[in-house]
């Protein structure tokens, strides 16, 4: 991956931005956008667009949501501790003990994740699960007044942590589920501009995903693209650590390449076309099974509308929605070079009616 690259993800990693928070990760990534895309712009939803050869036709859609999971901030008791909900799934072990960063309205607030220390916990509720609402962030204050001086109900946290690359093309992070994603369509969109596709490309870096229920901003975003086809790239399980059951899962590892669902909301022709360019690109890649929903925004853009042919590419990611997750930078650029390749083999008479 070129250096300037590298810089721009781990500045997309490291900016906090929870599902519905979406706006300092949103900016950098349009700012980016902004170096090489014809067009750049967001809407109402949350959602950044670049587009490429905007009069082209059919209309590629390229989507990776740009939020994670994160905290807010529900009350502020009279000795200054903040109370707090979450953000999309939590293991609520992992929070224990975590600094977080507070978007605040006047800037970002440092605090720490407080809970009742091991020596003042009766020795039979020592094995029970902790839960979110035995938790609270202490930020420092003397009082109710003094903390709501700097934070509001109804600010997000995040963990504050850095991005960190280990040996072997490991990228550690938290909220790579799914900046990841947008990173990636963005690069692909990147990988277009020489030479240009004749179709028109539209990458999006999607909002609310983590809480998106109700379509969150995939849906929005592809009712007002109104695409032939997308793409959809997020993350998935990585298979290749201890106590994670294969034969319930699947086989999917770190520098394995790219996974691409089959089944759900992935429509035939686009899985085939898929399946055809990594074979053409050599770019090695696996399938996972997707019986019944995809849990990723492929779920909102395939009923869009009338109906979008949709696909979904996911990169192996190990210890999901966690501050330290793992992804292996040579699965993020052969995902990169399957979209591109995937977008250029789009024509007008594509036909994506499964027969």
């Amino acid at each position: 991956m070129k250096p300037a690259s590298l810089r721009f993800l781990h500045r997309l990693l490291d900016a906090p931005g929870p599902s519905g928070f979406e706006t300092a990760p949103a900016a950098a990534w349009r700012e980016e956008a902004g170096t090489l895309a014809d067009q750049v712009h967001a809407d109402v939803s949350g959602n950044s667009v670049a587009v490429l050869h905007a009069e082209g036709r059919p209309r590629v859609m390229l989507a990776g949501h740009i939020d994670e999971i994160g905290l807010m901030v529900v009350h502020v008791d009279d000795d200054g501790f903040l109370y707090i909900q979450a953000i999309g799934g939590w293991d609520s072990q992992v929070l224990v003990g975590q600094r977080v960063t507070i978007a605040a309205r006047g800037g970002p607030v440092a605090g720490v994740i407080g809970k009742k220390p091991i020596h003042l916990i009766k020795q039979e509720d020592r094995d029970k699960v902790t839960k979110i609402s035995d938790l609270w962030i202490d930020i420092g204050a003397r009082d109710k007044k003094d903390a709501l001086k700097r934070v509001r109900v109804g600010d997000p946290a995040v963990i504050s942590c850095s991005a960190v690359e280990l040996p072997n093309g490991r990228l550690v992070s938290r909220s790579i589920d799914d900046r990841i994603g947008a990173f990636v369509v963005l690069e692909a969109l990147r990988l277009l501009t020489r030479p240009r596709p004749g179709v028109a490309v539209h990458a999006v870096a999607t909002a609310q995903e983590e809480i998106g229920w109700f379509g969150g901003g995939a849906r929005t975003s592809a009712t007002h693209i109104e695409p032939a086809v997308a793409l959809v790239v997020d993350v998935t399980h990585a298979t290749d650590n201890p106590a994670i059951e294969k034969k319930e899962i699947g086989d999917f590892r770190l520098g394995g390449g790219p996974v691409l669902s089959r089944g759900s909301a992935v429509n035939p022709v686009v899985f085939e076309m898929l399946v055809e360019t990594a074979e053409k690109e050599k770019i090695p890649y696996a399938i996972q099974a997707a019986p019944r929903d995809t849990s990723t925004d492929a779920d909102a853009i395939a009923t869009a509308q009338r109906g979008v042919a949709t696909g979904l590419v996911s990169i192996p990611n190990r210890y999901m929605h966690s501050p330290n997750e793992m992804v292996d930078l040579a699965d993020v650029e052969r995902t990169i070079r399957l979209l591109a390749a995937f977008a250029r083999r789009v024509t007008p008479k594509t036909d994506f009616t499964p027969r």
